[in-house]
């Protein structure tokens, strides 16, 4: 009994350890950027030190301070926003048909929209470049509007599908027999009952359209009015001319950071809710 304990004890003493290694691992880069953030330039030069020497906030200052950064968040905040809004909408309405219907070749569609999630962002390029420039969009938010959808709205089919499947059949049948159109079944009945998943999908498809970056840079290169916060931290210049602004890049990007952090921690429940009735059900 005591080997037995011994051992026990011992496996929990390394799961926990490896549990600690795990979150040092993930979460030092965002401490060091966070430390980083509120150093001097002079403090990023000198060695590295763990806290910061001189506590600023000048390169918050500086970072607010730059109408171009302020632009690009606000570009990525729209455009990501009406992206998830478009992947939902879109997105739902597909993996009701997908779901819930029965048609010849929904396997196979099914399928089809699961390939479109393998292909990489640059083999669809210069196709979505060529669409972009005949739409007249090119150089503008609405080419990263239009582009984007290309791999969240696979996505958001893909994951809301296995919900839709996994609602019980008794609730469309009761609905059908009331009397209700297969739209009001849809949209007042089932629809709801998604939530959690509509949520789940609609944070990680703004997680996706807010980081995206060669999209942005391609479509937007030439009109910085136009850039997303990705574009605007790479070219990022500072205030001070030939200097490479580290402090302050890594301050813009805890701004960036912040909002995300803040999504998930206000839709934590409803992201875990979704996280595990996708895994029981289906």
């Amino acid at each position: 009994m005591t080997r037995k304990r011994f051992y026990d004890t011992l496996r929990r003493g390394g799961f926990w350890v490896l549990v600690i290694l795990i979150a040092v691992y993930t979460l030092f880069p965002f401490y060091w950027a966070l430390n980083s953030s509120f150093k001097t330039e002079q403090d990023i030069i000198n060695p590295a030190t763990y806290l910061p020497p001189h506590p600023t906030l000048i390169n918050y200052q500086a970072v607010f301070s730059d109408n171009n950064f302020v632009r690009a968040l606000r570009n990525s905040t729209v455009v990501s926003s009406l992206v998830v809004l478009l992947a939902l909408s879109v997105g739902s309405f597909a993996a009701y048909a997908l779901g819930r219907l029965k048609f010849r070749g929904r396997t196979t569609m099914l399928y089809a929209v699961l390939a479109m999630t393998m292909f990489p962002q640059i083999s669809v390029l210069s196709g979505m470049f060529s669409i972009v420039k005949d739409l007249g969009v090119f150089g503008s938010p609405v080419a990263l509007i239009v582009s984007y959808p290309i791999f969240t709205l696979p996505f958001t089919i893909w994951v809301l599908t296995s919900f839709f499947r996994g609602l019980p059949s008794e609730i469309e049948q009761a609905a059908l027999v009331d009397g209700a159109t297969t739209f009001q079944t849809f949209y007042r009945i089932l629809l709801p009952l998604t939530a959690p998943a509509l949520v789940t999908t609609g944070l990680l498809a703004f997680i996706a359209a807010w980081n995206e970056y060669l999209f942005a840079l391609t479509f937007t290169i030439t009109d910085p009015g136009s850039y997303t916060v990705p574009v605007a931290i790479a070219l990022f210049s500072g205030k001070i001319a030939h200097q490479e602004p580290f402090a302050e890049v890594m301050a813009a990007a805890m701004v960036v950071t912040f909002p995300l952090l803040a999504l998930v921690l206000v839709f934590q429940n409803r992201i875990v809710e979704g996280l595990t009735a996708g895994a029981v059900k289906g």
